[in-house]
């Protein structure tokens, strides 16, 4: 619970930054951390607070089979490590559905992992989406839908920017 209550407490900062004569986001916010493991996903959040990653894609059947609804444009997110401690907020600024082998050179480097070739890309995430297939009963395929997105910080948490250096 106390991570939770550090999520909160900077979703709340996160609305105290905005002007006084601004709506508040009508919406709630998402709260996760990248991929299945602790390593990556401390890494890609280093990498999104870096500014380097500014993109991420998801597999679309895992949506599906969590009865969860796609991200759209102007969702806010809490990305966290892995501990669950709160790293930035972002805000999705492109969402398009496209299947693994339509991601382009431009999106594999905005992902911003490895040296952000599209060969890098399709290597890794190649494995990251056979390992989630294999949770909900697919199999992997070139054509399996992905939603490619490219979003925006809108705020670092500052204590958690100078904890991982």
């Amino acid at each position: 619970m106390k991570k939770q209550s550090e999520v909160e407490t900077f979703w709340q900062s996160y609305l105290a930054t905005l002007p006084p004569e601004s709506e508040l986001p009508a919406k709630s916010f998402d709260t996760w951390s990248f991929c299945d493991n602790e390593e990556d996903a401390n890494t890609l959040g280093k990498l999104v607070i870096a500014g380097i990653k500014t993109a991420t894609c998801s597999l679309v059947w895992a949506y599906e089979a969590e009865n969860e609804k796609l991200p759209t444009v102007g969702d806010l997110s809490v990305i966290t490590d892995w501990d669950g401690k709160p790293l930035c907020i972002i805000e999705t600024v492109e969402a398009q559905v496209k299947t693994f082998n339509e991601v382009d050179d431009s999106f594999a480097y905005d992902e911003g992992e490895g040296d952000r070739s599209l060969a890098y890309w399709r290597a890794v995430h190649w494995d990251v989406f056979t390992r989630e297939c294999s949770s909900i009963g697919r199999e992997p395929a070139e054509i399996m839908p992905l939603l490619c997105e490219r979003f925006r910080i809108v705020l670092i948490n500052q204590a958690a920017s100078k904890a991982k250096k």
